[in-house]
């Protein structure tokens, strides 16, 4: 009897601790896509930051500055492997810089590919509450973790979509903020376009993106991994390799022109947190991006 009621007790105790357990208000499906709602709808209210991007690929390390700008973000190579630019290279990115300024031509090609790069984050994050399943996995720091695999109803019409669709992972969703906190996911199977005549994406491909409250209404990208395999006309096979680290975000007045942006770039203490801030220099590495079609905002 001792061993039955101790039984009984043991199961009536872990009972109550999972009935005491948070719960989630509402199904996966839904939380996905009233996350994906502030995320598109943070386009017209967000803020503008300047902060520092650490970029690493196979042939270097490139630290820049980036102001961001009602004509798209304005970017000036501060560090090169660590090191700071020649006098040769810092004449060539002053240089640069003043020809976009002076150029109405070389403006518009800017703001163009600005403008598409947000129509690509948008159209991607509108694909993750219809392309994909979800399922509550647990809390993590006031986040719930999800799972998700492609949804079997779901027909992909774009190369973007199915891309994505041959994706599975794991999404991390601020319970509070209802916003993106982290995504993982890895490619499960072979991508073929035109058959396979005119390209492939292989398996085994993943990326990996951090995001990072930075105000009340703010979330930024704070890292991101791509790492992918991609055959092209059946003639070449390469690997797609990003990853950005960034940090140091301080906000810059809403609105501001290209000319303000590179104004607030050439102030001193911009070079000196750099300096002092960045990755390469021993400081704490700190929003969505479009590799291959891998899109997030900034």
């Amino acid at each position: 009897m001792r061993r039955l009621w101790l039984t009984l007790g043991i199961l009536m105790l872990t009972q109550c601790a999972v009935c005491t357990r948070p719960q989630p208000a509402m199904p996966a499906g839904q939380l996905v896509r009233e996350v994906v709602y502030n995320e598109l709808n943070d386009h017209e209210s967000h803020g503008y930051w300047r902060y520092w991007v650490e970029r690493h690929t196979r042939a270097e390390t490139r630290l820049e500055e980036q102001v961001e700008t009602i004509d798209g973000p304005i970017t000036r190579l501060a560090l090169s492997d660590g090191h700071p630019l020649t006098t040769e290279a810092q004449r060539e990115e002053q240089d640069r810089l003043q020809h976009l300024l002076e150029s109405p031509e070389e403006q518009a090609r800017h703001l163009k590919q600005y403008v598409e790069d947000e129509e690509r984050i948008g159209r991607v994050l509108a694909l993750l509450p219809e392309a994909f399943v979800y399922e509550y996995d647990g809390e993590e720091n006031g986040r719930y973790r999800l799972q998700f695999h492609p949804n079997p109803d779901y027909a992909a019409h774009s190369i973007e979509a199915r891309i994505f669709h041959a994706m599975s992972g794991t999404i991390w969703l601020d319970a509070r903020a209802k916003r993106l906190a982290r995504l993982e996911g890895r490619v499960d199977d072979n991508v073929d376009f035109g058959f396979g005549i005119l390209g492939r994406l292989y398996k085994g491909g993943w990326f990996r993106l951090v995001r990072t409250q930075v105000s009340a209404t703010d979330w930024k990208t704070e890292s991101l991994e791509v790492h992918m395999n991609i055959r092209a006309l059946l003639v070449k096979t390469f690997a797609r390799e990003t990853s950005e680290v960034r940090g140091g975000f301080v906000p810059v007045p809403a609105g501001i022109h290209l000319a303000q942006g590179l104004a607030l770039l050439n102030q001193s203490q911009v070079q000196a947190e750099i300096q002092t801030r960045s990755p390469s220099h021993g400081g704490a590495g700190s929003d969505l991006i479009a590799p291959v079609a891998l899109a997030v905002r900034p």
